[in-house]
């Protein structure tokens, strides 16, 4: 059975006249005829009772009538479906990110991305990175946020373009002059401390330990606003990335060189070809950044790593 031939039986259903039904069908009266018999011969059952100017529908016409049409109905229902999610009209996109970054830079790039394309769902999820890396090889994100490796070396399975450079800063709640700091000088300086699974945890315990010290930490295990909670609250300075530093309202102080840093990438899985909605997000991403670059609107020590 196919649908155009029950496209065909509906229009002789409607008009009770094969001419007139093919002229609706935009082709020639033998061939719908050819099409009605040729379902009918599959159905094991005439559709219509042929009658010098009278047609009418048989018992099985009048069975197959209403299954026609939902039929009919349900194809141009898939078709206009997939049509809207081509052109973005629908469609979801599931973006994975690190706390740090769900409080920095991705609202600013849904803002933008939702404007444009209102239709398409939008579904976040947090975790560190390799959590992140775990989701996208299990096909449960589309694209996810990451930060890269210190060794440099590629995820596997996954297609990594890496976006920017972003420094880690101390952020305190007392205001003193601006001056860098030495990775040395918290050696004395109780820590507000994340959660293990934290990159920016595992990057300031590295980094205190190639200086010859264990920090000490003032609390430990909050996730990023408990953080900014406890430096506001007076409790203890904490080495947070540049982009929410600078949204934080707290006292920022950089490190002196060599400084510490993370690098950060959007990813995807090889195997997978990228949605529609996936592909531009993604582009809405990459857009953002640049444009952001030649504003000169990134935070300070943040550096644009796309050409």
């Amino acid at each position: 059975m196919q649908l155009q031939q029950l496209r065909y039986f509906l229009a002789v259903a409607e008009t009770r006249h094969f001419t007139r039904a093919a002229e609706a069908a935009h082709v020639a009266q033998p061939s719908l005829s050819q099409q009605i018999r040729s379902l009918e011969r599959e159905l094991g059952a005439e559709l219509f009772h042929r009658t010098r100017g009278n047609i009418a529908l048989t018992d099985a016409g009048d069975a197959l009538l209403p299954l026609a049409r939902r039929i009919l109905a349900d194809t141009e229902s898939a078709r206009l479906a997939v049509q809207e999610t081509v052109q973005l009209r629908r469609g979801r996109v599931r973006l994975g990110a690190p706390p740090s970054l769900c409080t920095s830079l991705v609202p600013d790039v849904l803002r933008v991305f939702r404007d444009r394309y209102p239709g398409v769902t939008l579904v976040v999820r947090e975790g560190g990175s390799r959590d992140l890396v775990g989701w996208l090889a299990a096909g449960e994100l589309d694209l996810a946020l990451t930060i890269t490796r210190p060794s440099g070396e590629p995820e596997p399975a996954l297609a990594v373009t890496e976006l920017l450079h972003e420094e880690l800063v101390l952020v305190a709640a007392e205001r003193r002059a601006r001056r860098k700091i030495r990775v040395t000088e918290l050696k004395d300086r109780p820590l507000v401390m994340f959660r293990e699974g934290y990159d920016v945890r595992e990057a300031t315990l590295a980094a205190c330990r190639a200086a010859g010290f264990e920090p000490e930490f003032a609390v430990e295990g909050g996730e990023m606003d408990a953080v900014l909670g406890f430096v506001r609250a007076g409790i203890g300075p904490a080495v947070v990335p540049g982009m929410v530093a600078a949204r934080s309202g707290l006292a920022v102080t950089a490190f002196a060189a060599p400084g510490l840093g993370r690098t950060i990438a959007v990813a995807h899985g090889h195997e997978v070809p990228l949605t529609r909605a996936a592909e531009a997000l993604r582009d809405t991403l990459l857009a953002h950044l640049r444009d952001a670059a030649r504003a000169g609107e990134l935070p300070p020590g943040t550096r644009l790593l796309l050409p």
